[in-house]
């Protein structure tokens, strides 16, 4: 008998402890991301230069208690940014899963990452503006960075595996030739140097034609139909990378 209720007040205190510290992970996964959402806010009015003093005076704490969630402002950027890339990635890869024709897969993902950019211009200037003087990204951000490069490169390898490749890119030579060949490495034996240039080509052109419309270098210029001049321009690469 004593046993048995021995066992059953240890079992008590284990379900206690482990609620408790489940408690205790909700309340702080909380208030990470409601630090978070008041640091987006500052993004739109102070840009990258965050302040961990202004975000918590925001949230109505002493400083010293935002420093208990993020050590430093570099990481609290860090985690701005890798949510930053993870959600603009996710948005890509959700709309390029519904297209079977890869040209169309292309162009989708292109204007994909438009829309959550115009919808999210302060965090789109965070990952793909200026760099952030005197902060240094982490490794941690490599994987979310390359989401959408690697969801365009997995577009060209699945049409080069089905034959459905037009035409190719001149194949690169020199020095810059052997270093996309390195990175043609990465993704698998057989994947051309040149198809690993034409997802490069067609992600800076994709960055450069959002940050243009975004910082309003199509002002004056291209003022209705912008999303039809960014179809035109996404189409084009598309057709370079040997996508019909």
């Amino acid at each position: 008998m004593f046993r048995r209720s021995a066992r059953a007040l240890l079992s008590l205190w284990h379900t206690g402890t482990m609620k408790a510290a489940n408690l205790r992970a909700r309340v702080r996964a909380e208030m990470t991301e409601e630090i978070k959402q008041v640091a987006r806010r500052h993004l739109a009015t102070d840009g990258a230069n965050l302040s961990l003093r202004a975000v918590a005076r925001d949230l109505g704490m002493a400083s010293s208690a935002v420093y208990r969630y993020f050590a430093s402002r570099d990481e609290l950027l860090t985690a701005l940014i890798i949510d930053a890339y993870d959600a603009v990635g996710s948005t890509a890869e959700q709309v390029a899963a519904a297209q079977a024709d890869p040209a169309e897969r292309w162009v989708a993902i292109g204007h994909a990452v438009r829309d959550w950019a115009l919808a999210n211009p302060h965090q789109w200037a965070l990952i793909y503006g200026s760099p952030v003087p005197g902060y240094e990204a982490p490794q941690d951000t490599v994987v979310p960075a390359t989401r959408v490069i690697m969801l365009l490169a997995g577009v060209l390898r699945d049409a080069l595996a089905e034959g459905r490749l037009t035409s190719v890119p001149e194949q690169p030579a020199g020095r810059f030739g052997e270093e996309m060949a390195a990175v043609a490495a990465h993704f698998g034996p057989g994947v051309p140097a040149h198809l690993v240039g034409a997802t490069m080509y067609g992600f800076v052109h994709l960055c450069g034609a959002i940050s243009a419309e975004l910082f309003g270098q199509l002002n004056k210029s291209i003022d209705e139909d912008r999303r039809g001049f960014f179809e035109w321009q996404a189409r084009a690469t598309a057709a370079f990378a040997g996508l019909a």
